[in-house]
């Protein structure tokens, strides 16, 4: 399909800090199916937290639930498979929410993505590089003058 010269691609890039074990999903029917979204979700791993958002603008007869995953790998799958998605007849919009996130989480976030980078990187090896990247750089015996 053709397109014209002034039109940018439909192609969103999500960095690692846009990304978030947290998502907000609109569109939601306001029918009270809190646990049809967890269990929704669920489907995509495990959730620690599914509530509705009463202080964020929706549209007439939709609500909106912020969802917290134990995991970013989680919510990624979550985002992917689960975007446009066909709930009650609406179509769900899913998208991250990463302020939300606590400084710690930010700092999990980076070091897990340094952690699938390396395995990427040189696959025999993932599993050292894992195990040393967890070890502390300075031994505990020694001593600075």
């Amino acid at each position: 399909m053709s397109r014209y010269k002034d039109e940018s691609p439909a192609v969103l890039v999500y960095t690692v800090c846009d990304e978030s074990r947290y998502l907000i999903v609109r569109n939601v029917p306001a029918l009270g199916c809190g646990n049809d979204m967890l269990q929704l979700f669920s489907t995509c791993g495990e959730v620690e937290e599914c509530k509705p958002m009463d202080a964020e603008d929706c549209e007439q007869f939709t609500d909106v639930y912020w969802i917290k995953f134990c995991l970013f790998s989680n919510a990624r799958f979550a985002k992917r498979k689960l975007d446009e998605f066909v709930f009650l007849r609406n179509r769900l919009q899913d998208s991250y929410a990463p302020h939300f996130e606590s400084l710690s989480d930010t700092k999990d976030k980076l070091e897990g993505r340094r952690r699938e980078v390396l395995a990427q990187l040189n696959p025999r090896r993932s599993k050292e590089t894992i195990a040393s990247s967890t070890r502390p750089l300075i031994n505990s015996n020694t001593s600075f003058p």
